[in-house]
């Protein structure tokens, strides 16, 4: 009879990693602004209405809620999966919003190679393109504006 092994130092890391989601305030402001402009998108999807005049009006305008929209649909378009998001409320993020997070601050960044390290093995390669080009616009937009 063998004896059972303990898990290694870096899977127990990663299980523990995967175990406590990280938290809303790690993203930078961009990137944390989106992540609520997403779950609102969602909840407004749900009651099936437009959510661009709340996101106008929470964002400070219609260039910045458009961009929100449009990167949400290059997400919806790209993503393997439909796209978990949490409660409006919630200061967790799901995995998917932490990737999402994660892209918009590479892209903060100007970083195209740990842009497409995050997304890597997520998304087939010939959609990075898009979904590159829709979080930059967000991004260059949001910069604008401040």
């Amino acid at each position: 009879m063998t004896k059972p092994t303990r898990p290694s130092i870096a899977t127990s890391s990663t299980v523990q990693y995967l175990m406590e989601p990280p938290r809303l305030e790690t993203l930078n402001p961009i990137a944390e602004r989106f992540i609520y402009s997403l779950r609102l998108i969602a909840l407004h999807e749900r009651v099936k209405r437009d959510p661009v005049p709340e996101l106008a009006v929470r964002l400070g305008g219609v260039d910045i809620a458009a961009k929100s929209l449009a990167l949400c649909q290059a997400i919806a378009a790209t993503w393997p999966e439909n796209t978990h998001v949490s409660r409006f409320c919630c200061q967790r993020l799901t995995h998917d919003e932490a990737t999402i997070g994660a892209l918009i601050n590479q892209a903060w960044s100007r970083d195209r190679d740990g842009f497409e390290a995050e997304i890597a093995g997520l998304i087939r390669p010939q959609r990075v393109n898009r979904l590159g080009e829709a979080t930059l616009d967000l991004v260059m937009s949001e910069a604008s504006a401040s």
